[in-house]
């Protein structure tokens, strides 16, 4: 894990004051997010609920770094990533966060072990640190033996382990779930549940998951809702 400075427990690891977001479509502006105020302190595990519509994969997207927000300040780690420009803040994302999707998103050529390597890919890392990172990643996800098996070749489940491994391979400060047992049953998503769960428990890391499923919900330490833009109860710790 990267290291903090003398700093670290003196701010949330995610700050966000009065956040908007809006889109322009033809001559209409349509603001998907009215005014966001929300901290995360580090080792947290929040889920961010609300109908569709509400906003939630927005504000996601936004921890995330994969959209920039309209106005308001946006700061992780210490760093206002609001004002970052394009290359700064793909260096930043690939660096700080890492993302688990509802649909795997694994290359279907390559091995799992090859599909966890993917993100070192972006580092000066040589082939056999990036071997030995993934392996490891693997190895804490419990699919260390199917590290030879293309995604065809998987359930699932272990798809998802899979991309949880690539999400964790990093280091990351953050890992941003978006509806990350969305297409799984019952019995798979929760065991899925229980591994970010021991990730966040036992490794300490702050994970951000937006779901619609209220099950899913109860394995984070807590639950923030949105609904048409704005948060609809005091986020507690």
């Amino acid at each position: 894990m990267s290291g903090r400075d003398d700093a670290k427990g003196l701010f949330p690891l995610v700050e966000i004051r009065q956040l908007t977001k809006a889109y322009v479509r033809g001559k209409q502006v349509l603001e998907v997010l009215h005014g966001i105020d929300l901290d995360i302190p580090e080792g947290d595990f929040v889920a961010l609920m609300g109908p569709s519509g509400s906003g939630k994969t927005t504000l996601l997207n936004l921890i995330g770094g994969i959209d920039s927000p309209t106005s308001g300040v946006l700061t992780i780690d210490g760093q206002r990533i609001d004002d970052l420009g394009g290359n700064e803040l793909a260096a930043w994302r690939a660096n700080t966060v890492g993302f688990i999707f509802q649909s795997y998103n694994l290359m279907p050529v390559l091995s799992a072990q090859k599909n966890v390597e993917l993100p070192l890919l972006l580092t000066d890392m040589d082939a056999g640190e990036r071997r030995h990172r993934a392996s490891i990643a693997l190895k804490l996800v419990g699919i260390a033996d199917r590290a030879g098996h293309k995604p065809n070749e998987l359930s699932g489940g272990q798809q998802q382990r899979v991309a949880i491994a690539r999400a964790l391979v990093s280091d990351p400060r953050i890992l941003i779930c978006d509806e990350p047992t969305g297409d799984l049953d019952r019995k798979t998503a929760d065991e899925v549940l229980t591994l970010l769960q021991q990730l966040n428990r036992e490794f300490g890391k702050t994970i951000v998951m937006v779901t619609h499923d209220p099950k899913a919900a109860e394995y984070a330490k807590r639950t923030v809702h949105l609904d048409k833009g704005t948060l609809v109860d005091e986020p507690g710790h």
